[in-house]
């Protein structure tokens, strides 16, 4: 089982993650590794020295290809998974972000993004990803 908590802050250096739930034109962005055939926001590990945003906006650039664009914090997240899967806590921020242009082809470890009004069928993380997008949603970005 995985559980997924939200927070308004915790301290910096304990976030590891950032995810943006992407929007263009009113429609949601969803990117898809090349090695997996299910659709996910985009987001990542933070690099060693690097800000929690400076990773977002980098993230969001390598995998949707962003390159202008407005980003916000929406809420800092953990997820706890079962006691066989780790049991270890580890915590995200979730940003939202408003893409205005995009670069013509991707260069990353990402095969395609899909524009859609509609959410994925399948998910990459099915218990996480969707939670992020509820909790955003309540908080007004969606």
């Amino acid at each position: 089982m995985t559980v997924v908590k939200f927070y308004e802050q915790i301290p910096d250096e304990l976030i590891d993650f950032a995810v943006i739930l992407a929007k263009t034109q009113n429609r949601y962005v969803f990117c898809k590794h090349r090695d997996r055939q299910t659709w996910e926001v985009p987001g990542g590990h933070r690099e060693p020295g690097e800000t929690i945003l400076d990773a977002a906006k980098r993230e969001l650039y390598e995998e949707t290809g962003a390159l202008e664009f407005d980003i916000a914090p929406v809420c800092v997240y953990s997820v706890t998974k079962s006691e066989p899967d780790g049991g270890k806590k580890s915590f995200g921020m979730l940003y939202f972000a408003h893409i205005k242009r995009f670069e013509p082809e991707l260069h990353s470890e990402i095969e395609k993004i899909r524009i859609t009004s509609d959410l994925p069928d399948r998910w990459t993380y099915p218990d996480i990803q969707p939670r992020l997008m509820e909790e955003a949603g309540k908080r007004g970005f969606l």
